[in-house]
C-alpha cells in the first residue's frame, strides 16, 4: 500500500476515493429509499454518541432524510438520551428517552462496550445490545424498521477522511436553527447571564496551565455579571476553593434527572447572553440556538479541523457564521 501511495499522486488517489464515495453514496441512498418503501415506523437510533456529532451530523442527516424521502413526522421515531426531543422537531414528533429504560450506570457500561467493540466512540456498526435496547424502547411499536447511526457514518466518512469537501455533507444534511425552550419544573436563572461549560478533553487537557486558565476566565466573567456553569462536579484543583461556586459562579443543580440533563443544559444555553467554554459539542449548540460562543482549546492536535470547518460552513447556511469564535487558550492575548 505504501508503494502505491508513492507511485500514485495524492490528487489522483483522492479523485479515485471521491469517485468511490459517490458510488457508495448512491447505493446508500437507494438503501434509504427502500427503508421507507413500506409503511413501517422508522426508528432512528439509538443515538448513544456525543453532543457535537449529534448536532453537527446526526440531526441534520435525519432532517435531510425526512425531507428527501417525504417521511411524515409521526412516522419517524427518534431514540436518544438526555431529553433532546426538541432538536428533532418538527421533522419528527415521536421520541423515546433512553434513560427511561436504563440507568446512567448501565448507559456508561453500554458506552464502554461500544468503544471496546468498535475501537472508538462512533457507532460504526450495529451491536447486539443496540438491537436489544431498541426492542425494549419500542416494544409497543408493532411494525418498525431501524435507521442506525452507522448509515450516517458510512455516508459522511469521505468528508472526514478528507477525500471530499464540505459540500458532500451539505448535499446529505439539512441545517436549521434550534429553538431555545424551557424544561417544566426547572427554575431558569434570571437573565442576563453567561453560560459556561469548561471540561478537560484531548484538545483541552487537564494541565495546571489549563486549570489556571479556567479559574481566571471564570473570575473575569463573574466580575462582569452572573455566570451559570453547566459542568457538574467540575473541580479545578485539589485544594479548597476548587469548585466553581468559590469563584462566584452558579452551578447546575445536582438533582437534574438524567432524562432531562441535556434539555436543561440546552435551555440554559439558549436563554444565555453568551456561552464560554471548552471547544466541543456545546460550542456548536450555542450558535444553533442563536447564542454567541467563545470556545477554547490548548492543543490544536487534539481535534479534527474537518469538524470545525463543517461547523463554520453549517452555521453559515443558517446565518450564524459569526456566532462561533474558537480561540487558543495558549495565546497571550486570549481573554474570555
Amino acid at each position: 500500500m505504501t508503494a502505491v501511495k508513492k507511485l500514485v499522486p495524492r490528487a489522483v488517489r483522492h479523485g479515485i476515493s471521491a469517485q468511490l464515495a459517490r458510488v457508495k453514496g448512491a447505493r446508500l441512498e437507494r438503501d434509504l429509499a427502500a427503508l421507507v418503501s413500506s409503511s413501517d415506523v422508522v426508528v432512528a437510533g439509538p443515538w448513544l454518541g456525543e453532543v457535537g456529532f449529534e448536532l453537527l451530523y446526526w440531526v441534520p442527516f435525519l432532517r435531510w432524510f425526512a425531507r428527501r424521502f417525504e417521511v411524515p413526522p409521526d412516522r419517524l421515531l427518534v431514540v436518544s438520551r438526555g431529553g433532546t426531543a426538541s432538536w428533532y422537531r418538527p421533522f419528527s414528533t415521536r421520541y423515546r428517552e433512553i434513560f427511561d429504560y436504563v440507568t446512567p450506570e448501565e448507559f456508561r457500561h453500554l458506552h464502554d462496550e461500544r468503544v471496546t467493540a468498535n475501537g472508538e466512540q462512533k457507532q460504526t456498526q450495529v451491536l447486539t445490545f443496540e438491537h436489544q435496547l431498541l426492542r425494549q424502547v419500542t416494544g409497543d411499536v408493532e411494525h418498525r424498521t431501524m435507521l442506525h447511526p452507522s448509515s450516517m457514518y458510512r455516508l459522511f466518512n469521505p468528508f472526514w477522511w478528507g477525500h471530499v469537501d464540505e459540500s458532500w455533507v451539505h448535499e446529505r444534511a439539512s441545517y436549521a436553527r434550534l429553538v431555545a425552550g424551557t424544561v417544566p419544573g426547572f427554575q431558569m436563572p434570571a437573565a442576563p447571564y453567561t453560560a459556561v461549560k469548561f471540561y478537560f478533553n484531548e484538545c483541552f487537557p487537564a494541565t495546571d496551565a489549563n486549570r489556571a486558565f479556567v479559574r481566571d476566565a471564570l473570575r473575569r466573567l463573574a466580575a462582569r455579571g452572573p455566570v451559570v456553569s453547566l459542568a457538574t462536579g467540575l473541580r479545578l484543583d485539589d485544594h479548597e476553593g476548587g469548585h466553581v461556586e468559590a469563584l462566584g459562579v452558579q452551578s447546575l443543580p445536582p438533582n437534574v434527572p438524567p432524562r432531562e440533563n441535556l434539555a436543561v443544559q440546552a435551555a440554559l444555553v439558549g436563554h444565555a447572553s453568551a456561552f464560554v467554554g471548552t471547544y466541543g459539542g456545546f460550542s456548536y449548540l450555542a450558535p444553533f440556538l442563536g447564542v454567541g460562543a467563545t470556545a477554547y482549546y490548548s492543543d490544536g492536535a487534539g481535534f479534527s479541523e474537518r469538524h470545525l470547518t463543517m461547523a463554520r460552513s453549517a452555521l453559515g447556511t443558517i446565518g450564524a457564521a459569526g456566532l462561533l469564535d474558537v480561540r487558543s487558550a495558549a495565546a497571550p492575548s486570549t481573554t474570555a
